[in-house]
């Protein structure tokens, strides 16, 4: 059996045990050069966080075991396909692989599918389901906060 045959095995039986516990059949192996990093589950059951996804939940138990938000080099192997959330959040830390054993199209059938959240995000703002507008505040007499943070970062610690 090949590594990646492997960590997709990992992450289906993480998704199986979660089901047992009343949780959604989702799991998620984080890999660094053939190393496993962190394994999760969806969690939203148990936490009631909208975002507790099993990949969600790797990058952050990863992040926090490497002390680093960049997960450069890691792969991300999960038992479905990931949410566009979770393949936002893995593009942003660096994950560099990600490989999924359950399509869209296998989930569709039992309301396991994100693909009309891929939709509607394709679509420009003003076509979206969700209200979404650019409000140009300043408030009056602040420094950009933009700049603040760059003038902070810039700080000798």
């Amino acid at each position: 059996m090949s590594d990646e045959s492997r960590f997709l095995c990992e992450a289906i039986a993480l998704a199986r045990a979660n089901i047992g516990r009343g949780g959604r059949p989702f799991g998620a192996v984080l890999v660094r050069d053939g190393e496993v990093i962190a394994t999760a589950v969806n969690e939203i059951h148990a936490t009631n966080d909208p975002t507790s996804h099993a990949e969600m939940n790797a990058i952050r138990a990863a992040s926090g075991k490497l002390g680093s938000p960049d997960l450069s080099g890691c792969a991300v192997y999960a038992s479905g396909h990931p949410c566009p959330m979770c393949m936002a959040a893995m593009r942003l830390s660096g994950v560099a692989k990600v490989v999924y054993a359950y399509s869209n199209e296998d989930g569709a059938p039992f309301g396991l599918s994100t693909a009309a959240v891929y939709d509607d995000l394709h679509r420009p703002f003003a076509e979206q389901s969700m209200t979404i507008r650019h409000v140009p505040v300043r408030p009056e007499g602040e420094a950009d906060l933009y700049a603040e943070w760059t003038k902070a970062r810039s700080k000798p610690a």
